[in-house]
């Protein structure tokens, strides 16, 4: 029986009430595909997040990782491709810091590829009519930090480990301003979520083999 991961992220900056924390907390002792989930909030905080994620790594023994993280501005959901070990941080975490041109993990890889079926994953989304995509930067954040954590962190285990970027819920969208950004309802990113971990749970072999590239 497949054991199975899935992370969000607490408050931070403007973002009292993180969606990936609660989609995380919902997760939390549910089965999705047969396999039992364990769901875990991240602190937004460069220097704890690795002790956090590891014990959560410890304690699960997962065979799927699934770290998520909202990213005002995302049309939709987005698998990401890849994890690099930079941190340049935008603004501050939830301690005040602001890293810039520090590495994730020195003298580890320049960068992860997802081990999720990206891929399957999509073609999953679309044909539940969810608009997903494939993303080629997870930012330069605590969500690329953390994506870049959970590979290296498991990177001598058979784990397939990705990340899933989520959009605002309508109630912040319209919090931020006129016009507001995109936005998804809850229910909508729970739904994605879910799907994601079925399909990385259940997709045999290589991914799949459709366009998701992009120009820039």
């Amino acid at each position: 029986m497949s054991r199975v991961l899935v992370t969000g992220f607490g408050a931070y900056a403007e973002e009292a009430d993180n969606p990936s924390g609660v989609i995380a907390r919902r997760f939390d002792g549910q089965r999705i595909a047969g396999c039992d989930v364990f769901g875990r909030v991240l602190p937004v905080d460069t220097e704890s997040v690795r002790g956090a994620l590891a014990n959560a790594i410890e304690c699960s023994r997962p065979d799927v990782i699934v770290i998520t993280g909202v990213a005002p501005g995302r049309t939709a959901p987005a698998l990401e491709r890849v994890a690099i070990n930079v941190r340049d941080f935008p603004i501050p975490d939830t301690d005040g810091r602001t890293p810039i041109d520090e590495f994730v993990e020195p003298g580890a890889p320049a960068a992860y590829l997802s081990t999720l079926p990206v891929k399957a994953i999509v073609a999953g989304w679309r044909r539940a009519g969810i608009p997903g995509y494939v993303s080629n930067t997870a930012g330069t954040y605590l969500c690329n930090q953390t994506f870049y954590l959970a590979r290296h962190l498991s990177r001598e285990t058979s784990a397939r480990v990705g990340m899933v970027h989520i959009p605002v819920v309508p109630s912040r969208a319209f919090e931020i301003g006129s016009p507001p950004p995109p936005s998804m309802s809850m229910d909508a990113l729970e739904h994605a979520v879910s799907l994601a971990v079925s399909i990385a749970v259940q997709h045999d072999g290589a991914d799949l083999r459709i366009g998701g590239g992009a120009i820039s």
